[in-house]
């Protein structure tokens, strides 16, 4: 909690001294995950969403050599507008902090933060995984190996229907990492409420989820959770039209040459493109959806 690289603002301070429920949210989702207004929109409704729930929000990115848990309205301006902002992950961390350039926190990045804060919950869009083709590319995200290591929960949408999601399932269960399913057996597939894979095991209230998160960290099992909470039904899309959409999209990443962390945002810009805006609809939706549930769980933590 003395860590010298963190910073707070005043609600998240007032939080953390009275023991109250907070969420951490990511940056990357705000620079790098949607065009801007929408980006700023959704990141100070997805605050207020947790607020309602009765829960603080903790917003976390780099800035000025520091780790801002928590974010003023200019600073989430700037992640929303500057272009140079950097994605930063675990092996970022350090270079990012050093120089005081700014960066957006990736998931792994995001709970690296939560866990020095000592916030336990996390919501964001979707997680990161195995790509498509990964035994070839060996393109495995660093979220996956921070999901097995550090203790956070994270209340997400599945992991995006861009990855393999077979593979990054098998991957999560060989590290330990459990994938709980929020009032669904089956594992969703970010714009989809299915993908044809089951989870580990079901909770239907956010009492369940606690209930099963308090057990595994007394019991001194490192490392995080998956708590997979699908999109509302109203704002999902169709699995097998979003599946050639995001075909034709790995197609033309091929073509130009697009490798590493560019991957992700080329391919959900492609995918907004070639759905005329309702990818994007749908990826708010799921957004809001996960920030309410994850304060649900992080009220229930708490009790």
């Amino acid at each position: 909690m003395n860590n010298q690289y963190l910073t707070f603002t005043d609600e998240v301070r007032h939080a953390l001294d009275n023991n109250l429920p907070i969420v951490a949210l990511e940056t990357t989702i705000i620079s790098h995950g949607m065009p801007y207004p929408q980006n700023i929109q959704m990141a100070k409704e997805v605050e207020q969403i947790i607020r309602d729930n009765g829960a603080v929000p903790a917003t976390i990115g780099f800035l000025d050599g520091k780790i801002k848990i928590g974010l003023n309205e200019s600073e989430l301006e700037e992640f929303a507008t500057n272009k140079s902002v950097a994605k930063v992950s675990r092996r970022d961390l350090p270079h990012i902090l050093a120089t005081g350039k700014i960066g957006a926190a990736t998931v792994a990045a995001t709970m690296i933060g939560a866990e020095l804060a000592g916030i336990e919950v996390f919501a964001t869009g979707g997680i990161g995984g195995v790509h498509r083709e990964g035994e070839v590319t060996w393109d495995v995200s660093a979220d996956l190996t921070e999901l097995a290591s550090t203790n956070v929960a994270v209340v997400c949408a599945g992991c995006k229907s861009i990855l393999d999601i077979g593979r990054t399932l098998e991957y999560l269960e060989t590290h330990g990492v459990p994938v709980a399913g929020y009032q669904t057996s089956e594992f969703p597939s970010f714009f989809s409420r299915e993908s044809g894979n089951p989870v580990d095991f079901r909770v239907d209230t956010p009492e369940e989820a606690a209930s099963m998160l308090n057990t595994k960290w007394n019991l001194g099992l490192k490392g995080g959770a998956v708590i997979a909470n699908p999109v509302p039904q109203e704002a999902a899309m169709d699995f097998n039209e979003i599946e050639q959409v995001i075909l034709r999209a790995l197609d033309e990443a091929k073509e130009n040459n697009i490798t590493g962390k560019n991957v992700t945002p080329f391919l959900l810009d492609k995918v907004k493109q070639l759905t005329g805006g309702k990818s994007l609809e749908t990826n708010i939706a799921l957004v809001k959806h996960n920030a309410k549930v994850a304060a649900q769980i992080a009220v229930a933590l708490k009790k």
